[in-house]
């Protein structure tokens, strides 16, 4: 007769997603991962933003991203932090000013000097206004 003798723990796996503090380590470790994917991005995107790194230290940056990465990436936001932070506020706000010029192209700055004469004219010859004051926006509306 076989006699098996078995060393039990008290604990009986359930499965993935059998325990509560499983569940909120993998969302943990899923947070951190992505956390880091977002900082990565952010630097690499930076270095390519950086015109006055030459080409050689990118490469350099991007080698040790690779190879050894929470450590190259640490260092890079403690070395290169505050340039990174004005460099994107320096693009943020030459984003902000395209988008409005843009607006105010497409919009347009109100109406053209031959709409205001045109009306100018309609209220001359209804009689609202005189000859002297049509002469006055005519001249204003051309500037």
């Amino acid at each position: 007769m076989r006699i098996i003798e078995a060393v039990t723990t008290g604990y009986e796996y359930q499965g993935f997603w059998g325990s509560f503090w499983d569940i909120i380590w993998w969302f943990l470790w899923i947070f951190f991962f992505m956390a880091y994917l977002f900082a990565l991005f952010a630097v690499i995107a930076d270095l390519f933003r950086d015109h006055k790194l030459s080409g050689w230290w990118k490469a350099v940056w991007i080698i040790f991203l690779i190879f050894v990465p929470f450590l190259t990436l640490l260092v890079y936001l403690i070395a290169r932090g505050n340039g990174m932070a004005k460099r994107s506020a320096k693009e943020a706000s030459e984003l902000q000013s395209a988008q409005d010029a843009y607006i105010k192209s497409v919009a347009g700055a109100g109406p053209s000097p031959a709409d205001e004469i045109a009306k100018a004219k309609g209220l001359l010859d209804a009689g609202t206004i005189t000859q002297a004051e049509y002469d006055a926006l005519k001249a204003k509306a051309l500037g």
